[in-house]
């Protein structure tokens, strides 16, 4: 601790602890406690103690004041833990009487304060941080703190219950870890006395009648074998096994789910999935005894594992599976394609019963798809899902929401009144189907799949959020069609790319900009997957999709705008690279096109289709779009140019990555002559004569630009600058150069430099900055050259990195803020911020 902090500690102190001042702002005080949390590791708790004793009168004066901010008493006892945290000082605290008085069982804390959440939250949040050794853990539990945890975990605040079920947790497990020097076994009955004290607290609230009771130690429970991994903790689940068993058997409804997720926990634990026998047994009862809403979890992560036993991986499947199943078999489907599942391994009633009740028959198919969703999109699946049969279930569900299949069955007839126009089960089931294209072996049905995206797409009952979703899934199955046809020789993929292009065409002209929006968006994935296919190229290029594109970069709506200018950008891959044909140069004008994202990079009102032109023009300069190397110079001067003065800061840096390319590209396609090694008075200017790429630089303006950027308002803008202007010196400037560059001040290019830098330093405090009347030409090679030698742009790079706050976060900054507000110090020596 500093002595300015030491001198101002004990002011702060007086005034949180005088309830006359108003109350410090919350973020000071948790500033303040970031702050003593940074001390006590870089030094002795106790030494902080000792050489502040205003901390234990603080402490002192907190508990003898008969009211008290709720705040203020909550940063107390955090404080209170954050110190007894070291078992030195907690001894010290304890000589002092303090400890007992705001932890233990004779805490003086005032019953009405007790009621703040908060405060209750910061004596937990103080004990957590406290039991870091064994006198503190019997400290709680001979003072009667550990009571106080098991009252605080039915806490009515779900915040401090659960931080209060955590803290049971902790102390267990340091308990056990910290106390027990050989290993438990089933048979050893020896825990040590905390976790005693615990373990019996768990045990009693399992055998309780309460239902809440039973829901805090199981949620205990999982929390402890979700995070310990020791194997203790099967000693200590031997001992409740039956009792968590019966909770599945006997009529216990309210804490089945709570049983589910215990299990999930542990399936994750080496201790208990690479066991043999019980654990198993249990998890197989589950399966069969919870509701298949609960059990879906359980069995996408028993499905997860890739060490299982083979049943119950099957039970697992089965259960997931079920309702897909039952889909299929209501939609009446042929006799080979009757299900998923043998019905004599899988008992269908409770799942068709949840299905055809209108209250349970969407949110159990969402989950159902969901999971499955989360399983497909496992790069390593443990196990093999039928993948065939799952798309014709997913694109049964789509029929049946779209009313497009009518079935014979009672059930289907049942699910297909529910499901027509649910929004909900359709994107869960669009979701998956584009979850599922990853996947091989579903070629069979694929005819069906693009029906029904089809008719979805065409749907004007199709929500803007559906249609979104739809246009998705069919972009990443329209990208797997030329492997398809390999296994397919029926299939046209000219037949299927006219129909979406048809459609397309709709979508553009619709009425709802959303809708124009994803329209734009699809195009753009399509070509992004498919630009190099010969039958997308020309069933895009002969359809009214191009032209309709580019009359929406003139849509009133700014963000259909933007993905104009983006779709027109790709579309342009497309042109640029085919081979020279009618349709190409009938349906695009490419400098036409050009021109008009020009304009709109300069006048569009908006920044988002600012932002789209500036990072469509930096994906043409990588794939080389921009034409010859003059064209590409003019194109690159243009963009920067009219950049550099927008007022969205992403443009500007959209700009300056426009610029980046720009450079490397010049420079590894141009190089750099080589600079003498030995010192020679001519060779600066002959060098700078010789350097293509930096006449290139000065021609297109780009200096200008780029010094300009350091100066920015914004620091993002700033920093990328600087490291452009960083590697530009590298690139342009060896090192047996620059001590030329340091005695050329002379030089009559040169003397403009000293300002230069000057105005630099100022950064974003400088005035507009001048081009010119100070004797800077930024499009001359020998200045420029100067520039990048002689300013200090390490210096600039620092000041650029540092945080906008970097005094004001200083912990003297912080005492004088606190005191400040209470009005103690002169106003002038208080930050301003």
């Amino acid at each position: 601790m500093t002595r300015e902090c030491s001198l101002l500690l004990p002011r702060v102190c007086a005034v949180l602890a005088d309830p006359r001042q108003p109350c410090s702002d919350d973020t000071c005080l948790e500033k303040l406690l970031d702050w003593f949390r940074d001390l006590t590791e870089l030094d002795s708790t106790l030494k902080v103690v000792q050489d502040n004793p205003c901390l234990t009168e603080f402490f002192t004066s907190i508990l003898a004041l008969p009211e008290i901010s709720p705040s203020v008493l909550s940063f107390t006892l955090r404080l209170a833990g954050l110190l007894a945290a070291s078992e030195d000082c907690f001894q010290h605290l304890q000589e002092e009487k303090l400890l007992v008085r705001l932890f233990g069982e004779d805490r003086t804390l005032n019953r009405a304060v007790w009621e703040d959440a908060s405060v209750r939250s910061g004596w937990v949040e103080g004990v957590r941080s406290m039991t870091h050794h064994q006198p503190a853990l019997h400290f709680l539990c001979n003072g009667g703190g550990i009571d106080a945890i098991f009252t605080l975990q039915g806490d009515p605040s779900l915040f401090v219950a659960s931080a209060a079920s955590r803290l049971l947790v902790h102390m267990l497990t340091l308990s056990v870890d910290s106390d027990t020097t050989e290993p438990l076994n089933a048979k050893d009955c020896d825990w040590p006395a905390c976790a005693q004290i615990i373990i019996k607290h768990i045990e009693d609230s399992l055998q309780s009648s309460s239902a809440s009771r039973i829901n805090q130690s199981l949620k205990l429970l999982t929390s402890l074998f979700g995070s310990c991994k020791a194997t203790w903790t099967e000693v200590l689940w031997l001992g409740i096994a039956k009792q968590v068993e019966s909770f599945l058997t006997e009529d216990s409804v309210e804490v089945r789910h709570m049983v589910a997720d215990l299990l999930l926990n542990m399936l994750r634990s080496p201790v208990f999935c690479d066991s043999e026998g019980s654990f198993w047994a249990l998890v197989t009862s589950a399966l069969e005894h919870l509701t298949p809403v609960q059990a879906g979890p359980l069995a996408v992560g028993i499905l997860r594992l890739h060490k299982c036993p083979q049943d119950v991986r099957i039970q697992a499947l089965t259960v997931l599976l079920q309702p897909m199943d039952c889909i299929l078999r209501a939609a009446s489907q042929p006799l080979e394609y009757a299900g998923l599942l043998d019905e004599s391994v899988s008992d269908p009633s409770t799942v068709e019963s949840l299905l055809s009740s209108k209250s349970s028959c969407a949110g159990i198919l969402c989950q159902t798809l969901a999971h499955l969703e989360k399983l497909l999109s496992l790069t390593h699946l443990p196990v093999d899902l039928p993948y065939t049969s799952l798309l014709r279930s997913f694109v049964t569900i789509l029929q049946f929401c779209n009313g497009l299949l009518i079935p014979a069955s009672p059930l289907g007839s049942k699910i297909s009144q529910i499901l027509v126009g649910c929004f909900r089960v359709q994107r869960s089931a669009l979701d998956v189907l584009a979850a599922l294209s990853e996947r091989k072996g579903c070629d069979t049905v694929i005819g069906s799949l693009f029906d029904v995206l089809l008719a979805y797409l065409e749907s004007p009952n199709t929500s803007p959020t559906v249609l979104k979703k739809s246009f998705q899934t069919m972009s990443k199955w329209l990208a797997r069609l030329p492997e398809m046809s390999r296994f397919n020789s029926q299939w046209q993929t000219e037949k299927i790319l006219q129909d979406v292009f048809l459609v397309l065409q709709k979508r553009l002209c619709s009425p709802c900009w959303e809708i124009r929006d994803s329209s734009l968006e699809f195009l753009t994935a399509l070509i992004m997957c498919m630009r190099d296919q010969d039958e997308f190229r020309q069933s895009l290029l002969s359809s009214e999709v191009p032209k309709l594109t580019e009359n929406l970069l003139e849509d009133p709506e700014s963000y259909v705008r933007a993905s104009a200018v983006t779709a027109v950008g790709h579309l342009t891959f497309v042109t640029y690279f085919v081979p020279e044909s009618p349709v190409a140069a009938n349906q695009y004008d490419e400098e036409n096109t050009v021109a008009k994202l020009q304009d709109i990079l300069s006048t569009d009102p908006e920044s988002f289709p600012r932002r789209a032109v500036i990072s469509i023009f930096t994906k043409w300069l990588r794939r080389g779009c921009t034409g010859q190397a003059e064209d590409t110079e003019q194109f690159v001067s243009r963009a920067i140019q009219t950049v550099e003065c927008d007022l969205d800061w992403e443009v500007r840096i959209g700009g300056l990555e426009l610029a980046e390319v720009f450079c490397v590209q010049m420079l590894c396609r141009v190089g750099i002559p080589k600079y003498p090694c030995a010192p020679v008075s001519s060779a600066l200017p002959s060098y700078i004569h010789q350097n293509e790429p930096l006449q290139i630089f000065c021609r297109a303006k780009l200096f200008k630009f780029l010094f300009w950027s350091l100066c920015d308002f914004d620091k993002p803008v700033g920093q990328k600058a600087c490291d452009i202007l960083l590697a530009l010196r590298a690139s342009l400037c060896p090192s047996s150069m620059l001590k030329d560059c340091q005695g050329a001040g002379d030089l009559s290019a040169g003397h403009g430099i000293p300002w230069l830098q000057r105005t630099l330093r100022q950064g974003s405090l400088a005035q507009k900055f001048p081009t010119d009347g100070n004797g800077v030409d930024f499009e001359d090679p020998e200045s420029m050259i100067l520039a990048l030698g002689t300013i200090d742009l390490e210096e600039l790079h620092d000041e650029l990195n540092k945080s906008s706050d970097h005094v004001e976060k200083s912990p003297q900054s912080l005492l004088e803020d606190i005191l400040a507000t209470v009005g103690t110090i002169d106003e002038n020596e208080a930050d301003c911020y």
